[in-house]
């Protein structure tokens, strides 16, 4: 299961709807619906994303966040390392390697150390533009 078919599944349930009724108020399959939520489906197009957001009733930050998950839930990813470190090219291979091995709990320690250097990385980068721009 994906984090955005996680979400869907949640406030879909939340709100009391089956997936054969929201999927025939979206003009879908069930099939598709569930293909979508379980992650044997890639991620909703900007159109059936925008669709489902407006079914569920979901608004603002709320929306963002979905918009967010849907964008982290490929469940197909390619890594593009060309250009990049050879240690860059050896984390995306070394995670495509052991991830399927990796237990609950493991998943979390590295997907915690992951966001954390990636907001460490935003605010570099955020700075480095701010002081292009004389901020």
């Amino acid at each position: 299961m994906t984090p955005f078919g996680e979400k869907v599944r949640q406030l879909r349930r939340e709100r009391g709807v089956t997936q054969q009724d929201m999927a025939r108020a979206l003009g879908v399959s069930s099939a598709y619906l569930s293909a979508l939520e379980h992650g044997r489906r890639g991620r909703p197009t900007w159109a059936m994303l925008q669709r489902i957001i407006g079914y569920l009733g979901v608004i603002w930050d709320d929306a963002e966040a979905l918009e967010r998950l849907a964008e982290l839930s490929h469940p197909k990813i390619v890594v593009e390392t060309a250009g990049l470190s050879p240690e860059a090219t050896r984390l995306a291979n070394r995670l495509a390697e052991m991830i399927a091995s990796l237990d609950a709990g493991e998943v979390a320690r590295v997907l915690a150390e992951l966001e954390r250097v990636a907001e460490d990385a935003e605010a570099r980068r955020k700075a480095k533009r701010d002081a292009r721009r004389g901020r």
